[in-house]
């Protein structure tokens, strides 16, 4: 194949120079970078390769690296050091992929998806409800590398939580794989109850009388539903593979808690899977309770149209001008059809307001 031309600057003599690119330096996405020895976290600043070369030397240990939307420059140092695939590499750094577990060599790759269900006013001008972002875990032998997409994804808390207890953390990575994962699923739950907490305020409204349906919504709470069952129901596969002990890096004593975690999942995935189900229902009925008000809208207005036409019809009558009219010249001939107006119009309402028309 050809090379594609250069379209670097040219020296004065005349060889092609390549443009000087300044690189975003690893630092700028690096949340964190720790050695834990016996479940306890080692004082100091530590590099990458500083890190790695503490464990090693002392066969024990492992590092937990935390990186925030790394561009592949600045991953690249990193999958080089640990022996990263460069598949899972990828994955990493241009995200939007699925929930799922992958087992390269020695290393396990795990993708989950973070939610955050967002207050009426943080919501968007789209207006979403469920805002979405991505969570990457390498996971081997003396090292944990996180890589997080979007701003509802951090792990500040499950580091410190497991931090806190020196015990759980001396399991090793598959130790922080288990407290990330346990972390993410409380987050479905969190989001799950304020979901259906909105889906009953609906329905409320939607089946209580004489109230002002907001169609609009329910098909944005669909949709949101739909964009929630696509972060949840794919974990279930990568959980059930983790606890159920095909993978050898994870011992036992981590995998009675992955089970665990995935009785949460089961019922997040449950409580999503009847969103869809509750959330058409009430469409089907808001669509039943709009045709009821347009039909009883239509018959007030026919009632008024049947009402407005009785004194227009006699009007019209009286207003042809013929001579030969015997009420015309009639000295009380005005006000009997203004009467008989009014009396028609009295009888149509009383009629129209018996059969529950007004």
């Amino acid at each position: 194949m050809p090379s594609l031309p250069s379209l670097g600057l040219r020296s004065r003599n005349g060889r092609a120079r390549t443009p000087h690119r300044t690189q975003t330096p690893l630092s700028a996405s690096v949340v964190d970078c720790a050695v834990y020895v016996d479940g306890r976290r080692l004082p100091g600043t530590w590099t990458h390769d500083e890190a790695v070369e503490e464990v090693r030397e002392r066969g024990s240990g492992f590092v937990w690296i935390g990186l925030h939307e790394p561009t592949a420059d600045q991953i690249n140092g990193i999958a080089e050091t640990f022996g990263l695939h460069e598949l899972a590499v990828e994955d990493a750094v241009h995200a939007h992929q699925r929930p799922k577990l992958e087992r390269y060599d020695s290393t396990l790759f795990m993708v989950l998806k973070t939610v955050r269900y967002l207050a009426t006013e943080l919501r968007s001008a789209a207006d979403d409800l469920v805002e979405t972002g991505e969570l990457m875990v390498f996971a081997g032998r003396d090292f944990v590398i996180t890589v997080r997409h979007g701003r509802y994804s951090g792990l500040a808390t499950v580091r410190g939580r497991l931090e806190a207890d020196p015990e759980q953390l001396a399991l090793g990575p598959s130790a922080v794989l288990h407290g990330i994962a346990d972390h993410v699923v409380d987050t479905y739950l969190e989001v799950t109850e304020a979901f259906q907490e909105d889906i009953d305020e609906i329905e409320a409204e939607v089946f209580a009388p004489r109230t002002k349906i907001d169609a609009p919504q329910i098909y944005l709470m669909k949709r949101e539903a739909m964009e929630l069952k696509r972060a949840v129901m794919p974990l279930t596969k990568p959980l059930q593979r983790l606890a159920e002990g095909y993978l050898p890096m994870v011992p036992d004593e981590v995998r009675s808690y992955f089970r665990d975690v995935e009785d949460h999942l089961a019922k997040v995935s449950e409580q999503v899977g009847s969103f869809d189900e509750l959330l058409t229902t009430l469409v089907d009925a808001t669509l039943a309770k709009i045709t009821l008000q347009q039909n009883t809208d239509m018959r007030k207005i026919s009632a008024w149209v049947a009402i407005i036409s009785t004194p227009t019809m006699i009007a019209g009558i009286y207003g042809m001008n013929f001579d030969q009219m015997p009420e015309v010249h009639w000295k009380f001939g005005y006000p009997l059809v203004l009467l008989v107006m009014l009396l028609a119009c009295v009888v149509l309402f009383h009629i129209f307001r018996r059969n529950k028309w007004l």
